[in-house]
């Protein structure tokens, strides 16, 4: 099939450059978009300001209808079936083509992004307040109001999920977007949610889809017609975000890196732990943020722990994930390539042993799996964003629990053990946003409040309840039947 012109999904005109959007497994260009400037981030937010207070008034009952039908297109999708994108699918096509994710990738973010529409849906009809005692003869209570405009800047790696979990709460709770996708994959990730929105009845001006380079996504953060920015990213541009928003008082949700680590006690099931690591690690070439980046094993499992684990790195088809039957499909671009590859060269260098993969044919990376790492094994010690599982032993519990808290990160954590209560006990002692007791790293539902600790980012913030924090202001209101007197 020929995808259609990406063009046809860019229904705004912008001032920037022309740019190719290219398919990572080939090289090839699927079409050309338009970039967004910083006059173009200006110009969309004057818009959703003027749009979004009359989406406020709206019944709430109307703005869960319009999250509902969104929900039902992006379902449709799954499994390319729908006809609203273009014959057979359009949508799930391009999350295959132009971020390089499998099929069942595909279809998992399809499933994702209806069942965030559906939550927020949901979020519309919550009880935005409380009734509070007054020590003075007035009605005292609390209300939630929209934040007005909110600014969401997402990444390429699950472009459509860490979008719509922002895009979706919000618009449910009488706020306007403008939302700048990363270049890369500025269709599945953006413009795809304007044409689902579009056709689910949002009316024009709410959303504002704009791609572009760290340009707009500066202008977005500084436009003071913004008071809450949602960003998903790396930790050092999290940081930058963080400092920008900071100086001009905004409220900014920083979702960032990891390098998660899945802990294999003494008594667990090897064979089951060696299926979840895999995922944990390999799952989309491991550009995940919870990606299992630290697998740390009992001495009296690590040696039989990494033969397994290289066997099943081996056994996995790399290749063209629209074109071929694969497990994993292309690294996004070639300085992602060059970071990962250079990332493990350092650490064989530094006495690491090559268990499975280092290789790599163009943008396919081979699985890859590092034994005798240490504290200072460059791909042990850093997020990598790729696939690569360094594997080291451990002999006790307070060594696991030391090593899984030790680095600056604190976002997933897995434990595999059949002691569940001893699994919950370690978790307590570990720092982070996420954990989950035999289950890998990599796990993400609507419903449950999604987030990290320390250098992963500013806590819990989306999912389910979190997101009326997240996408509403926290207004006091009192009401007297007669006005005040002075009080002295």
């Amino acid at each position: 099939m020929t995808l259609l012109d990406p063009k046809t999904w860019q229904a705004r005109t912008l001032s920037g450059g022309e740019y190719e959007v290219t398919e990572p497994a080939t090289g090839e260009g699927l079409g050309a978009l338009t970039l967004a400037t910083a006059d173009d981030i200006a110009a969309a937010v004057v818009a959703g300001r003027a749009a979004q207070p009359g989406w406020a008034r709206t019944p709430h009952f109307a703005r869960a209808a319009v999250l509902r039908r969104a929900g039902d297109l992006f379902a449709e999708c799954a499994g390319g079936t729908s006809q609203a994108f273009g014959s057979g699918g359009e949508l799930r096509e391009w999350l295959v083509r132009e971020s390089g994710s499998i099929p069942g990738k595909a279809d998992f973010e399809l499933h994702v992004a209806a069942q965030e529409c559906y939550e927020a849906a949901a979020l519309a009809s919550r009880p935005l307040g409380e009734v509070l005692p007054s020590e003075e003869p007035r009605l005292s209570f609390t209300r939630r109001v929209p934040v007005g405009v909110t600014g969401v800047i997402a990444p390429f790696n699950a472009p459509l999920i860490l979008a719509i979990r922002s895009v979706a709460p919000a618009l449910a709770l009488g706020n306007a977007v403008v939302l700048k996708p990363d270049p890369r994959t500025a269709v599945c990730g953006g413009l795809s949610l304007a044409a689902v929105f579009e056709e689910a009845g949002l009316p024009e001006g709410l959303l504002h889809v704009l791609p572009g380079g760290a340009e707009a996504g500066q202008a977005l953060v500084a436009d003071p017609g913004v008071p809450v920015i949602s960003f998903t990213g790396s930790t050092a541009a999290g940081r930058r975000v963080g400092e920008a928003a900071g100086r001009l008082l905004k409220r900014v949700h920083l979702e960032l890196g990891g390098n998660s680590a899945l802990v294999v006690l003494e008594d667990a099931d090897i064979e089951g732990a060696v299926a979840q690591a895999s995922w944990g690690s390999f799952f989309h070439q491991g550009q995940i943020c919870m990606t299992t980046g630290r697998h740390l094993v009992h001495a009296s499992l690590y040696e039989e722990y990494v033969e397994r684990l290289a066997a099943k790195a081996d056994a996995l088809a790399v290749g063209d994930p629209y074109r071929e039957r694969v497990h994993l499909g292309p690294i996004i671009d070639r300085a992602q390539l060059a970071k990962i590859h250079g990332l493990v060269e350092a650490s064989t260098a530094g006495g690491a042993r090559l268990a499975a993969g280092g290789t790599h044919r163009e943008l396919f990376y081979r699985p890859t799996v590092l034994a005798d790492v240490d504290d200072h094994t460059p791909a042990y010690a850093e997020e990598v964003f790729g696939p690569v599982a360094p594997v080291r032993p451990f002999r006790t519990l307070d060594e696991a629990a030391a090593l899984a808290a030790d680095g600056p990160y604190g976002l997933s954590l897995g434990i595999v053990t059949r002691d569940t209560a001893l699994g919950l006990e370690l978790a307590d002692r570990i720092p982070t946003g996420i954990a989950h007791i035999n289950d890998q790293t990599v796990n993400d539902e609507a419903v449950a409040p999604f987030g990290g600790v320390a250098a992963s980012g500013t806590g819990a913030r989306f999912g389910g309840a979190a997101n009326l924090e997240a996408f509403t202001e926290l207004r006091w209101t009192t009401v007297r039947r007669e006005p005040a007197g002075h009080g002295f």
